[in-house]
């Protein structure tokens, strides 16, 4: 499987989540404070939103998916010290241009290497034999998506 690249979504000067995406996930990641428990912490996913915070307080993220997730396929746990969240996109291959509606979008470079990133992991995927982490593109990556017919 080939290795998603992190893009940090700052506000006010403060990471408040990292997310990277494969053909069929995105995967959120959060520094909870000092000292928090799995236990301590009120997650909820549905197809088109997340709500993250500690029990007892307001949440500290409560918004919209950029596109829709599959929740019952989505899930989230505490490991390496994070809040990890793994969500599964409603439809394989789309190119999500920010993980939440809204909050930071990748400007048109960051799209181009992810869209880059996906054909190769789709190809990857198609063709098991063959090692594509190498390989490059010349001119624009088209959308893993919809090229040759689509992802089935």
């Amino acid at each position: 499987r080939m290795k998603a690249e992190r893009t940090k979504f700052i506000h006010n000067g403060q990471t408040i989540y990292e997310w990277e995406q494969t053909l069929d996930s995105i995967d959120m990641y959060i520094a909870p404070p000092e000292g928090l428990r799995a236990k301590d912490i009120d997650c909820k996913i549905t197809n088109d939103k997340l709500r993250i915070g500690i029990k007892g307080n307001p949440p500290f993220i409560d918004e919209e998916f950029f596109l829709p997730v599959k929740s019952k396929e989505s899930y989230w746990m505490m490991a390496d010290g994070e809040i990890h969240i793994t969500l599964s996109k409603m439809s394989k291959g789309e190119t999500w241009s920010s993980c939440l509606k809204g909050q930071g979008s990748l400007n048109p470079l960051e799209q181009e290497k992810l869209k880059q990133q996906l054909m190769k992991e789709r190809f990857q995927e198609e063709n098991p034999g063959f090692d594509f982490s190498g390989a490059e593109f010349s001119g624009s990556a088209p959308d893993p998506k919809t090229f040759m017919g689509g992802i089935a």
